[in-house]
């Protein structure tokens, strides 16, 4: 019931009963998958994996900047009735208000009125289309029957309805209607709905009584004959909403199958559609929340959760969101969050009482959680002992050995027994779903340090990750190490199901390549022969040498007039504008004076060093200047465009100095309409061999902003602060190799700064990474597209098909993939290989490191299963070097579009016997590895410029 007359108020009458169907509603037009969800927070991320979202418009949500181009979103709206806290209530004449709807505290309005339907366009519609909503949900349109009791008042109200949808539609031809029963009026409206909805086939809500129900064969009945009328009389889909308890996904998944057995679109979700439902596809969570508790002044860049869980967690396919136990605690539900971890050190000082709340209603709510080195309450906690765990009495007393170890214990430094911080508690031996990780002895007592559970897991420190810290404080480089195999325990302490994942390291078969220069040192003369500006200097001997796509930036505090060095502008000022003028060359800034240190550009910022009155010394010494964040980012940008770059804008900012961006800094690049990076300290490397120096793919910070991290970082940290060895950036190429295996966990990064055009080794040490890139099979593009793809991947809903499985099991048909369609790659670690025959988006597919399989898509929309081994003999592209967009197969012909920036070709497999045409003209590839390969020429924009391919095969 979404506001309206409760089913079962309308007795079917006897002719309609007998008109019932003994089976299913017999086959008609495709329906498209629609969800409901009227929360103050549409969960879009999720939402956009349906091809319909209808959302409650007051939840502030403005389709208008939701980047979900394959989802159509409508509003729900009342047609029969009003509630009070609606913007357009007091302005309805109380004539106008005929009776009531207690259940919903709403008030029944008259449509017979005549100014009605004009008032219903003006105030209701038109607000929601100026917002930008093209579809609408009509409810209540079987109000009147709470007023209407004769034949002629309910033909008066009617006649008023249809006034009223003639109105929607004479006004916006183009709205599409779904209509929530209004059988009555079908045989008027029908070719102005887009649908029907109706609700409680099998399972319904009782407002009155606040309960769920089961519906009666009789109502049953009566719905599944209307159901009968609409699609076979007037060729409409049809789709049912009911209602299980919050939570329930396996009432929900088995009502969601009886109603599709019927040939109806499900969508079953909670009373108040306030969660996430199951359709006629079921979605996947990819949000995990991690709780710490950060020590004064250090920054969340600084905290263990970004440090060493997200990376793990990125890589499994899972967004990271952050809470401290000094703030509210979100609201967590198992429709949303597919985990909570806990990353204690010692116990919480702060709410540890209400954290303690907080965590057992969560695990009630059948979220998993997983504990990593630590709790963060006593093991006497009594959370704790309802959790299972059984506190162990007795002497803890070294020495500590081990009395039994799973194999991911013991990862990247082997267990050493300690007693100092151990937690006295044990699982229960045999407890179903229980198993012991870490099993140690210390005096009289017999503890497991580590353990899978009902609920999730738990490592105790410092058997997560073991921290060096002295060896922190004389080192640029970590030297943590991790003890438990991280993605091993989380997936299983988090019990995360197998799915296509979202990748950012790859595109179509190629690991991604991106190169960006920060702007520092661009005034320094170079240390060589002949001498000149760095920028000159890297120009001529790297990037006119490999014109590779790249991102150049500089400080405007540099080359600007009103900078360090105005005698010097004059030159510097027209190197600038020969860089940017390469079509291989995308423009950014770094900044107005550098900032050294984020946290002291805003007031309260996280930084041990505070700022004072006069204190400037954390930013560039610019004659006169006063840190002022607009400046740094909005005022460098517009002195870019106008004097550098007029002809080709900022596309991005990177963050100098600890790269630790405050939120305030973040919203004025987004004001400014450019893309943000840098920071996150990737810097594996054989002497520091270690996933704890990977980072994650950037960090959520507060007032919903995000930055996005560099691949990896910069010849700075690989020659000791620039202190030497000079030559020392040609160890990135271990960084490279250490993130590909065993397990590609991120792209290729050249990164560095300007002043590396100052050297002799520097310049050779650059040529030899830039020689070894070249070497690589690399697909070549824009840090922005990279950037794109990260806030693709945040975002991106990943579903499946409800399938035939049975006793609530999860969905098992094919699988759902959504996106902008920036990111065009999937990591799939299952058995078997995308059947490319059937699917729709996908290109192809090859192998991944590590094992599984990357599936490379054309764009934000794809629909595909897998099948043990690709036999069906089409036409695929197992490997390309640019950018595919369009695939589409229509019979014996493939057609796709295609193009790149360095280098493009693609190879078709299946193809040996098919005709090639590009633009039209005949192609003829090269024989390579059971393949044809096909070069095309590069271009500088391949997302606008692109060329279109076809092939055809057969007759």
């Amino acid at each position: 019931m979404l506001g309206g007359v409760a089913l079962g108020t309308l007795a079917p009458s006897t002719e309609a009963l007998a008109q019932v169907p003994q089976g299913a509603v017999q086959p008609g037009p495709a329906a498209p998958s629609v969800a409901f969800h009227y929360g103050a927070k549409p969960p879009v991320d999720q939402l956009q994996a349906f091809d319909i979202a209808v959302v409650e418009p007051d939840s502030g949500f403005d389709p208008r900047t939701a980047k979900t181009p394959s989802t159509a979103w409508f509003a729900y709206i009342s047609v029969g009735e009003v509630l009070p806290n609606r913007s357009y209530f007091n302005d309805i004449p109380k004539a106008w208000l005929t009776g009531s709807n207690d259940a919903w505290n709403a008030r029944v309005v008259d449509q017979s009125a005549e100014g009605w339907p004009a008032f219903y366009v003006d105030r209701v519609i038109k607000p929601l289309w100026d917002r930008g909503y093209r579809g609408f949900f009509l409810d209540t349109l079987d109000s009147y029957h709470l007023v209407a009791k004769t034949d002629d008042a309910r033909a008066a109200q009617e006649a008023g309805m249809v006034r009223v949808i003639q109105a929607i539609k004479a006004r916006y031809p183009e709205a599409k209607l779904l209509f929530n029963r209004g059988f009555e009026i079908l045989p008027k409206v029908n070719t102005l709905a887009y649908g029907v909805v109706f609700e409680s086939l099998f399972r319904g809500w009782n407002q009155s009584q606040g309960a769920y129900t089961e519906v009666s064969q009789q109502d049953r009945d009566w719905l599944l004959n209307q159901a009968r009328i609409v699609r076979e009389q007037y060729r409409l889909p049809v789709i049912s909403i009911d209602y299980c308890p919050p939570g329930d996904r396996v009432c929900q998944r088995d009502t969601a199958r009886r109603i599709r057995a019927l040939g109806i679109t499900p969508y079953v979700t909670d009373s108040g559609l306030q969660t996430m439902g199951v359709g006629a596809i079921e979605v996947m969570p990819r949000r995990v929340l991690v709780v710490q508790e950060s020590q004064p002044g250090v920054s969340i860049d600084n905290s263990e959760g970004v440090r060493f869980a997200s990376m793990p967690l990125n890589y499994l396919g899972y967004r990271v969101d952050f809470a401290e136990t000094r703030d509210e605690l979100p609201d967590v539900t198992a429709d949303r969050y597919a985990g909570v971890v806990v990353w204690a050190n010692g116990y919480f000082q702060r709410n540890a009482g209400r954290f303690q709340t907080w965590l057992e209603k969560v695990s009630a709510q059948g979220v998993p959680v997983a504990f990593m080195n630590g709790f963060g309450m006593p093991a006497s906690s009594p959370l704790l002992r309802n959790m299972g765990l059984q506190t162990v009495k007795g002497r803890l007393t070294s020495p500590v050995r081990i009395v039994s170890q799973d194999k991911m214990m013991g990862f990247e430094q082997p267990v050493a027994p300690d007693a100092t911080d151990a937690v006295a508690v044990q699982v229960q031996d045999g407890a179903p779903g229980t198993r012991s990780l870490l099993r140690l002895r210390a005096g009289t007592v017999t503890y497991d340090a580590a353990a899978i559970t009902r609920w999730g897991g738990y490592v105790t420190g410092p058997y997560a990750v073991r921290q060096n810290y002295a060896i922190r404080q004389n080192s640029s480089s970590d030297q943590d190490r991790w003890i438990v195999q991280p993605l091993d325990f989380l997936r299983e302490a988090l019990r995360l199901q197998p799915m296509p994942v979202p990748d950012t390291t790859t595109e179509s078969g190629r690991r991604l390549l991106t190169i960006h220069i920060d702007g520092d040192g661009f005034a320094s003369k170079a240390e060589i022969p002949g001498g000149g500006f760095s920028g000159e200097v890297l120009f001529r001997e790297i990037f006119d040498r490999y014109r590779l796509p790249m991102t150049m930036s500089v400080i405007e505090g540099e080359v600007g007039k009103s900078g360090m060095y105005p005698k010097l502008s004059a030159e510097l000022e027209p190197i600038a504008r020969k860089i940017f003028a390469q079509p291989y060359v995308e423009v950014a800034s770094h900044t107005y004076s550098h900032p050294f240190e984020w946290g002291r550009t805003v007031p309260g910022g996280n930084s041990e060093a505070r700022v004072t009155e006069g204190d400037e010394e954390f930013h560039l010494a610019i004659p006169g200047y006063k840190m002022d964040l607009n400046r740094e980012i909005g005022g460098s940008i517009d002195y870019i465009n106008r004097v550098l770059s007029p002809n080709k804008p900022v596309k991005m900012l990177l963050w100098p100095g600890d790269c630790q961006a405050p939120p305030e800094a973040i919203k004025l690049t987004d004001a400014a309409g450019v893309l943000n990076m840098n920071g996150g300290d990737t810097l594996i490397t054989r002497s520091n061999p270690t996933w704890t120096a990977i980072a994650p793919l950037g960090i959520h910070k507060a007032d919903n902003t995000f930055q996005v991290f560099a691949t990896n970082q910069n010849e700075n940290v690989y020659t000791n602060l620039w202190r030497g060895p000079y030559y020392g950036f040609e160890r990135v190429i271990e960084t490279w190799e250490m993130t590909e295996k065993p397990y590609r966990f991120k792209a290729v990064n050249i990164y560095y700064h300007s002043y590396a055009g100052t050297k002799a080794a520097s310049l050779k040490s650059l040529r030899k990474v830039y020689d070894y890139v070249l070497t690589q099979n690399l697909l070549p593009m824009h840090s922005t597209d990279y950037v794109l793809k990260v806030l693709d991947w945040q975002s991106m809903a990943v579903a499946r098909e409800l399938g035939d499985g049975a006793n609530g099991a999860p969905a098992s048909g094919a699988w759902v993939v959504r996106g902008d369609g920036n990111l065009r790659n999937l990591r799939w670690t299952g058995a078997g290989v995308p059947d490319v025959a059937t699917a729709t988006g996908v290109t192809g597919w090859s192998p991944a490191p590590g094992g599984g399989v990357y599936v490379h898509l054309d764009g934000g929309n794809a629909r595909f299963g897998f099948v043990p081994t690709d036999t069906r003999a089409v036409p695929e592209l197992p490997e390309a070097n640019g950018l595919v967009r369009n695939w589409r197969r229509d019979g014996n012909t493939t057609r796709f579009a295609f193009s790149g920036y360095y280098k493009p070709f693609f190879r078709l497999a299946n193809a040996g016997q098919c005709s090639v045409t590009i633009d039209g003209k005949p192609a003829r590839g090269v024989r390579e590895n059971n393949t044809l390969r096909f070069d095309t020429p590069a271009v500088n924009d391949p997302i606008n410029v692109q060329q279109q391919v076809e092939v055809r095969c057969g007759a």
